[in-house]
């Protein structure tokens, strides 16, 4: 492993004295199950303060370089940029599950790209970045491999709000009137019922959606029509 490692360390700009710190990112609790001897704990620790840091460092920067916005944005945002989808994009660009150690049944079933695994993984390193070389530098790595441009595209698209209330924005601009969302079917047993949505505007079919509540098949059907309008 540590030639590979050498390689993830010139690629992100880093040199670790104790290569153990960043030989624990990529221990999965699997690989333990198969090598009980194996000298590292899994990397589930290093995940938790990673994920910890990652707030820290999320919160203080929208504080800082978006004042105007309020605390329920901030929010938003937050969850926005810290999601497990964009944590996963993040360590794929970095090829952070090429460095994985893990069973033979979680490489048979394509561990290595499972989004939630190369996220916690992107934590894990965070951590050890945290730990290695403080604060500073594990903001400083944030900053680059994960806001990078991707916070400023979430901020100004305003992607960090819902289906729901980007499409309401849009309509009032565009149409000058609010969608309306209208049940056109709900199928299948009491306990398991799947709903059809439309919304509308200016009772025109925008959008369709489904879900396993009205309010998620709403989503879908928001998402639909800004998908459709963005063409």
């Amino acid at each position: 492993m540590n030639t590979s490692l050498n390689i993830l360390q010139k690629k992100i700009g880093l040199s670790f004295k104790t290569i153990s710190h960043l030989k624990n990112v990529f221990v999965h609790r699997s690989y333990l199950n198969e090598n009980k001897a194996f000298s590292l704990p899994s990397n589930e620790k290093l995940e938790f303060l990673g994920d910890s840091v990652l707030s820290l460092v999320t919160s203080i920067h929208l504080y800082k370089a978006y004042p105007h916005l309020q605390e329920g944005d901030y929010t938003d945002i937050k969850a926005s940029i810290v999601r497990t989808e964009a944590l996963a994009e993040a360590a794929s660009e970095l090829d952070l599950g090429s460095y994985l150690l893990l069973s033979r049944g979680e490489q048979k079933g394509n561990g290595r790209n499972k989004t939630n695994l190369l996220a916690d993984t992107f934590e894990a390193l965070i951590a050890a970045i945290f730990i290695e070389f403080g604060f500073d530098v594990a903001s400083a790595f944030i900053h680059t491999y994960l806001f990078n441009t991707r916070l400023d595209t979430i901020i100004a698209n305003k992607l960090y709000l819902s289906p729901k209330s980007r499409l309401q924005e849009r309509a009032q601009a565009k149409y000058k009137e609010l969608p309306q969302y209208k049940l056109i079917e709900s199928a299948g047993p009491e306990h398991n019922k799947t709903f059809t949505v439309a919304v509308l505007i200016n009772n025109n079919v925008m959008g369709k959606g489904h879900g396993s509540s009205k309010k998620h098949a709403e989503e879908q059907a928001a998402q639909n029509a800004l998908d459709i309008l963005g063409k």
